[in-house]
């Protein structure tokens, strides 16, 4: 399962992470993000030593999420050595997401 983040974490899960990361931006309001949570968390099981996969709720952290210039949510960030490396906005196929960790190192 996927770890839920606050922006308290942001620098050591994602900016200082050893590993590639996958960031889920969503909202509990938002039939899209519900919709890939499952996928998230299955991501997140598969990866676990090669990627970290984390979720990060916009309502919670707004002043995070605007920073990282989310607009719309779902939106999924990837990151290597604390640089963004990758982005998609809406819902797509998991596979999509795949190629995100695999273009950010993870294998």
């Amino acid at each position: 399962m996927a770890k839920e983040i606050k922006s308290s974490e942001w620098e050591a899960e994602v900016l200082r992470s050893s590993v590639p990361v996958l960031v889920d931006v969503y909202g509990t309001y938002c039939p899209p993000c519900r919709a890939l949570a499952p996928t998230v968390d299955r991501l997140a099981a598969e990866y676990e030593g090669k990627a970290s996969v984390v979720k990060l709720d916009v309502e919670a952290d707004r002043a995070l999420a605007a920073g990282l210039q989310v607009t719309s949510v779902p939106t999924v960030i990837a990151f290597r050595n604390g640089r963004e490396t990758g982005r998609l906005v809406g819902l797509r196929p998991e596979s999509a997401y795949r190629k995100m960790l695999a273009e950010a190192g993870a294998t």
